[in-house]
């Protein structure tokens, strides 16, 4: 017997749960593009991702997952073998770093084996580069496979006086954990769709500030590419490089009002601190029980709030047993040193106390039913979180 039947919950870190309210966005039909609603609502979309990113530059959306924002950013500011230094802290930094090299950069990777970004290292190594060979200092703020966060402002306060850029994917953070791209000397910031921001994957978007924009064009630089066009835009079709995603600027205008209008962008700094801390707390107290189960990343300070990467023995079975029996889904151990034993629960963007605290009851009781060891009074411990952050 399976006790699935109902409404699923998805604890994967990316597509993230999708509000009904931004579904029913989406299966609007299409107005005439040529009109002027559409335009109109492409500038409130454009003004609402500056908000969110807290930053006044330009931005440049594209149609493509966070790859492609990868892609595109690495093609406005390098030329064939310029150098960049890329911060590793787990699976998707070293992704990103191997997709650049094949591009034809320069890479040179400093690795934290999955744990957050030293600064007191990066100062050491850009004192060293005495003639600014390194054009950019890239960074995952959170690396969606360890569930790594990175300190930017320590970041930023490292690099001193070097001329290189600070570029930031935010792709698994925005929405997620404050971002002050202006305050925080960030130059270039990169994110998608499918995570914070609540909606289906299929738009990537790039802030860049004055400093990055004047780096360009390169011979990387395709029409198709150059942020410029899209940043200094005036007709619907520049942004997009061609006919905009409608479907997907109706989603993110509603996901977007939800966000910053209603509740309000520290309640949903705040929300994701608190479900997070939940989840740190359960797997703590299960690991009492068990060596082998722990939190991939040590220290609270360096915990992402969107996602939670751990240790689990049989954590293959586990995630299966959960999904066939309750309904939950759970993340696979991207990236991690035994992937068959470790999993990863995402609490990222539409997510609350119940679909949180339904998870780790799905958990416990997948381990209880594949007698796997584990402490007690997990559920008791990320309750209390929830009962002091409500």
């Amino acid at each position: 017997m399976s006790l699935a039947f109902g409404h699923p919950v998805i604890a994967i870190p990316g597509p993230s749960p999708t509000p009904d309210r931004v579904l029913r966005a989406l299966h609007r039909a299409s107005p005439d593009i040529y009109g002027e609603e559409v335009p109109e609502l492409n500038l409130r979309v454009m003004a609402q991702l500056k908000r969110l990113a807290g930053t006044t530059a330009n931005l440049a959306p594209y149609i493509g997952n966070g790859h492609t924002g990868w892609e595109a950013a690495a093609a406005n500011m390098f030329a064939p073998g310029d150098r960049a230094l890329v911060l590793v802290s787990g699976h998707f930094g070293a992704s990103w770093a191997a997709q650049m090299a094949e591009m034809g950069i320069a890479v040179e990777i400093m690795d934290f084996d999955n744990a957050p970004v030293d600064p007191e290292r990066l100062a050491a190594r850009l004192a060293e580069d005495r003639e600014g060979l390194i054009r950019a200092v890239m960074v995952c703020q959170t690396d969606t496979a360890s569930s790594a966060a990175a300190d930017i402002p320590a970041i930023r306060a490292a690099m001193k006086e070097h001329p290189a850029l600070l570029v930031v994917d935010a792709i698994a953070s925005l929405g997620c954990s404050p971002m002050h791209m202006d305050d925080w000397g960030v130059d270039v910031l990169i994110s998608a769709s499918q995570k914070g921001l609540m909606c289906p994957p299929g738009t990537a978007f790039i802030w860049f500030s004055e400093r990055a924009a004047a780096r360009g064009p390169t011979s990387f630089t395709t029409p198709v590419w150059d942020w410029h066009r899209r940043a200094e835009a005036e007709p619907l079709y520049r942004f997009w490089s061609g006919t905009a995603p409608v479907p997907q600027l109706f989603a993110l205008d509603e996901a977007l009002r939800i966000l910053l209008d209603e509740e309000g962008l520290e309640a949903v700094w705040a929300r994701h601190a608190a479900l997070a801390e939940s989840v740190w707390a359960a797997v703590e107290a299960w690991g009492a029980g068990n060596p082998g189960i722990r939190l991939t990343v040590a220290e609270p300070a360096g915990r992402a709030h969107s996602v939670t990467a751990l240790s689990l023995p049989e954590a293959n079975a586990l995630r299966s047993w959960v999904t066939q029996k309750t309904g939950v889904t759970l993340g696979v151990g991207l990236g991690a040193k035994d992937p068959d034993n470790a999993l990863r629960v995402a609490h990222m963007g539409y997510s609350n106390a119940a679909m949180i605290m339904a998870t780790l009851g799905a958990m416990e009781a997948g381990m209880t039913a594949l007698s796997i060891p584990h402490g007690s009074g997990a559920l008791d411990a990320a309750a209390k979180v929830i009962a002091a952050r409500a």
